[in-house]
């Protein structure tokens, strides 16, 4: 079984749509092994993109993922991370499949209603900043 990190993100917080995001996953046999709500502080937002630093956006990321609070989650599944990049689509809503959780629920490329890891060492390094030690 393999496991990834995920973030519904401020803006779908906000729009109160957490169980009809969790229930995308639910419904594509993926287990929510750990969950919880928080607000990132800076330094965890930081370390969280910080694949990103020297990019543009990433002020902006940082901002606006510790502008309200979040759910973070760990799915396990067969495949998880490729089919959570399936299920969630592309970054850019407007570019997402329909039926997609960017598409149905993102704004714009950035206030897009969820993060997730795109590869094992990305899992690795991103859910210990909320979670601590995972396997």
């Amino acid at each position: 079984m393999e496991r990834t990190f995920v973030i519904i993100k401020p803006d779908a917080v906000e729009k109160a749509v957490i169980g009809d995001i969790i229930s995308f996953f639910e419904r594509n046999n993926l287990r929510v092994i750990e969950m919880k709500m928080l607000t990132l502080s800076k330094n965890e937002a930081e370390e969280l993109y910080s694949v990103h630093r020297d990019k543009d956006f990433y002020r902006d990321l940082v901002e606006f993922i510790i502008s309200g609070p979040i759910v973070a989650m760990i799915l396990e599944g067969e495949n998880t991370i490729e089919r959570v990049r399936e299920i969630i689509g592309a970054t850019d809503p407007d570019k997402a499949k329909a039926g997609t959780i960017r598409a149905k629920f993102g704004t714009n490329i950035q206030v897009n209603a969820v993060h997730a890891s795109d590869s094992i060492e990305s899992y690795k390094r991103e859910a210990p900043i909320v979670f601590g030690n995972v396997k």
